[in-house]
């Protein structure tokens, strides 16, 4: 597998483990700068390759009365000044086609939600803006069926991808994460993210609303890390209770360095065992 390049990052192969990391929304400048301060001085001090996550905008929520975030506009300048003020590389999942360019402009890594991966037009926008792209599986595919959003990514000009598993769905109101499908996605040759903190969402668990059990995100990043991914995905929030969206699912940003520490360690043993 040839590594993806992100930025001044590579991932895959035999590059060092990526984090991609934040809130879920971007609730004002203020709080998303001081929580990527944060973040940055954690990967400064962990050697870490990290990229910030922040959505300027969350077009799936459960509630129409449920917070949505920013905007495209003032989201994006938020996340173009975290990158200026931390020297983070910054990604964002779009929704739609049109907003694929402006946040090419400023992000160098686009992300595709789960529930959009199957929509070409919004694929092949992305793939257009010259950025590397993550495509989450949505929680409907085997992971097989993810080698025709990499076509269609190739198709449109990208040769930067990411896949990412974030669970599948398991009957109502939970999600499994399967071991195989990680392994499979392996065999689509590109380099695979594990999505450790939506994966234990409980879907509509809540009234109006997505619950979770953040108890399960290590362990269960424990066992990608294990199986051999390529890097891991978590939202972190200085109080994940008081989040406008998935909160339940959020590690608490003043255990965050500590679990890193853990899981950079649980890597570096099975890098040791198979080399």
């Amino acid at each position: 597998m040839e590594p993806t390049v992100i930025g001044t990052y590579r991932c895959g192969g035999s590059s060092p483990l990526l984090v991609i990391a934040g809130p879920c929304v971007i609730e004002d400048e203020a709080s998303t700068l001081q929580l990527a301060d944060r973040l940055a001085q954690i990967a400064a001090k962990l050697k870490l390759n990290l990229i910030f996550k922040a959505s300027f905008d969350k077009a799936n929520r459960t509630s129409l009365e449920a917070y949505r975030g920013v905007g495209l506009d003032a989201g994006l300048r938020i996340l173009e000044k975290v990158h200026t003020e931390t020297g983070l590389p910054v990604t964002t999942d779009i929704h739609e086609p049109a907003q694929a360019a402006p946040a090419g402009e400023v992000c160098e890594l686009l992300q595709i939600p789960a529930f959009l991966c199957r929509q070409t037009d919004l694929l092949l926008a992305a793939a257009a803006t010259g950025s590397a792209v993550n495509a989450k599986k949505g929680q409907f595919l085997a992971p097989h069926d993810m080698q025709y959003v990499v076509e269609k990514l190739r198709g449109g000009g990208c040769q930067r991808i990411l896949v990412c598993e974030r669970g599948t769905f398991f009957g109502y109101g939970r999600l499994a994460s399967d071991a195989k499908s990680l392994v499979g996605l392996r065999e689509l040759g590109v380099p695979v993210i594990f999505d450790a903190t939506h994966s234990v969402q409980q879907p509509g668990s809540l009234p109006g609303a997505t619950g979770g059990a953040r108890e399960l995100v290590e362990p269960l990043a424990r066992g990608a890390i294990a199986v051999g991914i390529d890097g891991l995905f978590f939202e972190t929030h200085p109080d994940p209770n008081a989040s406008p969206s998935d909160g339940q699912n959020m590690i608490p940003l003043d255990q965050f360095e500590a679990m890193l520490s853990r899981l950079l360690r649980l890597r570096q043993t099975v890098t040791d065992l198979l080399s």
